[in-house]
């Protein structure tokens, strides 16, 4: 993958450092799941030891952020939604993580679950990717794919308890 400038020079604009995940979409495979599991470990040490109120609090706040942080750092790489960018990841999968049972199966298939849907882009999440552009295109299709992925994990749960 090649960037706009070196990552070096990335991690002298604070904008960029979020919105490539403190680092962790710079790998040039994957950077969305090197993003996504980035993102669960910050759920797993942080986010999970807040009330349910304030996890959805944080990711609203996040989300905000995160249409600023992608629009201004589309600017800054002059390319509309780079794949090194992955605050959207960060944000989508916290928002399936509040949705899944609070185990670390449920995690692992909150993470699966985001991950497909963040990759093939089924239905609505498809449609939002297409039309919608800039920072609020960027964010919303993750969104959409982490309330999905949050809602059939919990779904299936609930169809077929363990």
């Amino acid at each position: 993958m090649r960037f706009s400038y070196p990552p070096r020079q990335m991690f002298k604009k604070p904008v960029l450092v979020l919105a490539f995940g403190f680092g962790s979409g710079l790998p040039g495979v994957a950077p969305g799941t090197w993003g996504s599991l980035a993102a669960l470990c910050v759920y797993g040490l942080f986010l999970s030891h807040f009330s349910l109120i304030t996890q959805w609090l944080l990711i609203a706040i996040s989300f905000v952020l995160g249409i600023w942080i992608c629009q201004r750092s589309t600017q800054h790489l002059n390319v509309e939604d780079h794949p090194g960018i992955v605050w959207d990841e960060w944000v989508g999968l916290w928002l399936a993580l509040t949705l899944v049972p609070d185990t670390w199966i449920g995690w692992l298939a909150g993470f699966a679950a985001f991950r497909l849907f963040d990759i093939v882009k089924p239905g609505p999440i498809g449609w939002l990717d297409k039309r919608l552009h800039g920072g609020l295109g960027i964010m919303l299709d993750d969104v959409l794919a982490g309330l999905l992925a949050g809602l059939v994990v919990s779904t299936v749960v609930f169809l077929f308890p363990v």
